[in-house]
């Protein structure tokens, strides 16, 4: 692995602990804390603000994915070269997985502490609002197609400079505050499998979902962004990419 690569999956899994640390951590610890709990609205903002502190902290380095689901769509718009898919991919399951580990060493430290689904995302039963499959497919699938299309605007040339991570840290509040209720939120597979493999039971075999429906999301949003988005300006930029890695 190169210098470069290995800066880069670092950042990705510096981004993927943050973002499941300091999310799944606002639902786990202090959402529904005695009196004083954040509730949905925090979790949500909660989960916008991972994303964007990292985004201006280590973005520059990786262009600041965090997410799966994220990599995959990006890659499918022409602004990911196609050998750092699997590594960062990688690094962020890894790194969600380690934040989980470290939040349920944080939470089950408190006297008669009960995980329950630990921030995990469901469907049926498992549904905070107990919706169906069809309806939590379908709104992952938009939520992440929505989600990726911010972001491929955001980045793309004629966007305003420097100001992304707003955009895309809010575009993630807001989808969190529709989805809660639905799915408890994941629009990342990442975010989903750490929490999921602590909470285990069904809440694993249910993983399957949260893979499908944003990968599906992403990949129709960026073929939509390849063909809006300045097509020829994106496919140059992971052509640079390529050569870089070669050199």
């Amino acid at each position: 692995m190169t210098d470069d690569l290995m800066r880069r999956v670092s950042a990705e899994f510096c981004g993927t602990f943050w973002l499941t640390f300091g999310g799944c951590g606002a639902a786990v610890l202090s959402a529904a804390y005695p009196e004083l709990g954040i509730g949905f609205l925090g979790v949500a903002f909660a989960f916008g603000l991972t994303v964007l502190t990292m985004a201006y902290a280590v973005g520059h380095i990786s262009g600041g994915h965090f997410n799966p689901a994220v990599t995959l769509g990006l890659w499918s718009a022409g602004r990911c070269a196609n050998h750092h898919v699997v590594p960062y991919m990688v690094a962020q399951v890894v790194g969600a997985i380690a934040a989980s580990g470290f939040l349920y060493v944080i939470a089950s430290g408190k006297a008669g502490w009960v995980p329950n689904g630990f921030a995990s995302n469901g469907y049926g039963e498992l549904s905070p609002g107990k919706y169906g499959l069809g309806a939590c497919l379908l709104t992952e699938i938009l939520a992440t197609f929505f989600f990726l299309f911010i972001i491929i605007g955001t980045t793309s040339k004629g966007a305003a400079v420097g100001f992304a991570g707003i955009p895309i840290g809010f575009a993630l509040v807001l989808i969190h505050l529709i989805s809660i209720p639905v799915t408890n939120t994941s629009v990342n597979p990442a975010r989903s499998t750490g929490p999921a493999l602590f909470a285990g039971g069904e809440y694993i075999t249910q993983l399957w979902l949260f893979w499908l429906a944003p990968f599906a999301g992403a990949l129709l949003a960026g073929f939509a962004g390849r063909w809006l988005y300045e097509p020829a300006d994106m496919v140059e930029t992971v052509v640079v990419e390529e050569k870089r890695a070669v050199a």
